[in-house]
């Protein structure tokens, strides 16, 4: 029997709405179809280890808005800053409430441990990946007077200088700190490590040429090369990236395997079930590849990843052996 004319309109508008949200938000109706059973029954705790405006709080705070509109509950960014993050990792690995996930960078979920062996949790045992959200390259950033130009140039004026130049970095087992020691290793560069408290530090201390090389950001980078106080001398992806389309990777002037990334990620503690962790990996690969979402992680110098809990864990496991293994070798360590 053909639906009354009351139903019928009721219908109609019902697929009209559908559709419409469909168009409109297509992450959050894909999340709420998603959803556990049960699943969330509290607002959301997104736990960042670094202070408001900082990188990965503009990730979280990215995500935290389509978020809780996919779930139907609030989103709160909770900032616990310390230990270059690990003091928030730990918040993370110890929660049992089944609604706190983090925003974390390389190191938290990678090489923590080997940095610091007193460090209370273990990145491989008591954190469960979820979601690989973006990443980036570093830049070979230099003085603008510096020697050579070309980068091969300058590579073989700093293998000359020996240890009488210096590099710069956010501090001991940063990733620009390790990454630039795995570039001494493939280049025969030897030059001296001197640690800032942050990155605004070190380009200071470039452009006024205390020192002679750094890895850097490359948006931050790009802005003192256009200000004409620094040059930028490659990427370290494998190829050219496309946030600095125009800079070529140092693979292109010579250095062979040479591959380093800073990322941002979300994990969570184990402790939360299984079939929750697999849908939020769904249901962030998709918020990412929103084409508004996408921009703003892109504007904030991130190349979208949106990865499976699965390919976030190979990350994690192809990081550590990478690093790790320029750890050991150097003994470095950062407690």
């Amino acid at each position: 029997m053909p639906p009354s004319s009351s139903r019928r309109t009721a219908l109609l508008w019902a697929l009209a709405a559908v559709g419409s949200n469909a168009c409109l938000a297509q992450p959050v109706v894909a999340g709420r179809a998603l959803a556990t059973p049960g699943w969330p029954t509290q607002p959301i705790r997104l736990v960042v280890g670094f202070p408001g405006g900082s990188s990965p709080d503009l990730v979280a705070r990215t995500l935290a808005e389509p978020l809780a509109q996919a779930l139907g509950v609030p989103v709160v960014v909770e900032n616990r800053v310390g230990a270059g993050g690990n003091i928030a990792a730990e918040v993370v690995a110890r929660a049992t409430d089944h609604h706190t996930l983090g925003v974390m960078i390389n190191g938290n979920l990678t090489i923590a441990r080997m940095l610091n062996p007193k460090l209370v949790y273990d990145p491989l045992k008591d954190l469960a990946p979820i979601s690989l959200i973006g990443t980036a390259p570093l830049v070979l950033a230099v003085p603008a007077k510096a020697p050579g130009s070309q980068t091969r140039d300058f590579l073989i004026a700093a293998r000359q200088a020996g240890d009488r130049w210096s590099y710069g970095t956010p501090g001991v087992g940063t990733v620009a700190h390790i990454g630039m020691e795995l570039l001494k290793a493939k280049t025969g560069m030897a030059p001296v490590h001197v640690p800032y408290p942050g990155n605004p530090q070190v380009i200071q201390a470039l452009v006024g040429e205390q020192l002679q090389l750094a890895l850097l950001p490359p948006a931050m980078a790009a802005a003192q090369e256009r200000a004409g106080k620094l040059r930028i001398m490659g990427v370290t992806s494998t190829g050219r990236s496309t946030l600095v389309p125009h800079y070529p990777s140092l693979s292109e002037a010579g250095v062979a395997d040479f591959h380093l990334e800073i990322w941002n990620a979300v994990a969570s503690s184990p402790a939360l079930p299984l079939p929750v962790r697999e849908r939020l990996s769904v249901l962030l690969s998709q918020i990412v590849r929103n084409p508004g979402v996408r921009q703003k992680l892109f504007q904030q110098g991130w190349q979208v990843a949106g990865t499976t809990a699965e390919g976030l864990a190979r990350r994690i496991q192809a990081d550590t052996q990478l690093l790790g293994g320029v750890i050991a070798t150097q003994s470095i360590r950062a407690d």
